[in-house]
């Protein structure tokens, strides 16, 4: 089913219930786990340290800046993901029809399938 997945945290309490989930459904199908965090790079270290404490196995882990959603769309086009998985913080209200969020950004321009679990 899934081979390779992609687990997208900023770090917050909400993005790691996204990353438990993640972490649970890679290690039922036996897929390998990518962690990536879009921001500053020594935040990402920590954030990135913290989730794969939940994760089964050693995940590789991905630190870039830029545009969050941008940056993991190219991680999962690189790395030849199977699923994507992000929280759907972010995704009520005006702003994400004004401007977008990740979770919307990132389903909407994936290459292949992707969770997006409630954390809110």
């Amino acid at each position: 089913m899934y081979k390779r997945i992609l687990i997208a945290t900023d770090g917050s309490e909400t993005a790691m219930h996204a990353v438990e989930i993640g972490a649970d459904l890679a290690k039922n199908v036996k897929a390998k786990t990518i962690l990536v965090h879009v921001g500053d790079p020594k935040r990402g270290e920590k954030v990135l340290a913290a989730a794969a404490k939940a994760v089964s196995g050693k995940p590789k882990t991905v630190t870039l800046e830029g545009d969050p959603a941008d940056k993991i769309l190219e991680v999962a086009e690189n790395d030849d993901v199977d699923l994507i998985v992000v929280g759907n913080k972010g995704m009520t209200g005006a702003k994400r029809f004004l401007l977008g969020s990740v979770p919307n950004q990132v389903s909407h321009h994936a290459p292949c399938n992707v969770l997006i679990v409630k954390t809110t």
